[in-house]
């Protein structure tokens, strides 16, 4: 399988300190073309940074995820401004609403959601979303925000095919990940059946969400892999048409040639 993207992954993770060069060469075994690692707050945005400079085949995503926006300071979002210039960074995320895990008050979330897409649109880069146990708040800020201005990315789709339309109709792509490898991903599944191929996007998430059959476990890039041949078989397609098909649908979001 040549020519693959992993449009969402976190290969900085400590998870990855004892055998991240490992790790990575193994993607690129696997014919991981092209990796967009993701920096989500203080800490994760400069070792994105570093793996970015490091290797020439990884991008940066850089932007402050809903659950640290409590921990913003003042300055952290003119950081994150700063850096949608740097030649390695290609859009701004993981942004957007996390109601599951209570670390963060709505109100702060939704300000900064906010605030980042009207950076990510004084900037012009597309925004990565995380969405989390919220749709309808994510769909209304978005539209409120004139989001799609600048379009951007469902990561790791979980919701229905209701909201998904409603995504695609603001200039998203909806990206799909290790959770729609499992046996009982009825809706996940049912929804990647009816995302049109050029609004299809496939990631790992990595090290978070593996997929089946290393489902519990640390996920990597190489295992993305795994979910090209699940969209395969759900869309009824050869696994190299469905790789080039998204790869191109990632080339034309990032804006890379």
């Amino acid at each position: 399988m040549k020519g693959i993207i992993d449009t969402h992954t976190h290969m900085d993770s400590p998870k990855f300190d004892n055998d991240r060069a490992e790790a990575i060469q193994r993607a690129r075994e696997a014919g991981v073309e092209l990796m967009f690692n993701v920096g989500f707050n203080r800490e994760t945005i400069p070792t994105t940074l570093e793996l970015a400079e490091t290797y020439p085949f990884v991008y940066a995503i850089v932007g402050w995820h809903p659950t640290d926006t409590a921990d913003l300071r003042e300055g952290d979002l003119a950081w994150v401004e700063s850096l949608m210039s740097h030649p390695k960074v290609v859009a701004l995320g993981e942004i957007g609403l996390d109601y599951y895990w209570d670390t963060s008050p709505k109100e702060v979330q939704q300000q900064a959601f906010r605030d980042q897409i009207a950076i990510a649109k004084r900037c012009r880069k597309p925004i990565v979303i995380h969405n989390r146990d919220a749709h309808e708040d994510v769909v209304r800020i978005l539209r409120e925000e004139k989001a799609a201005e600048v379009g951007g990315i469902m990561h790791c789709y979980s919701g229905s095919w209701e909201t998904a339309k409603q995504c695609l109709d603001m200039n998203f792509y909806i990206s799909f990940g290790g959770p729609v490898t499992f046996k009982n991903a009825r809706v996940p599944k049912e929804v990647l059946a009816q995302v049109p191929l050029d609004r299809l996007l496939l990631e790992t998430d990595s090290p978070y969400l593996a997929p089946h059959p290393h489902r519990g476990k640390r996920n990597e890039s190489s295992f993305v892999t795994l979910v090209a041949e699940t969209a395969a078989e759900i869309k009824g397609r050869t696994v190299e048409e469905i790789v080039s098909i998204t790869s191109a649908n990632a080339r034309k979001c990032f804006q890379i040639s």
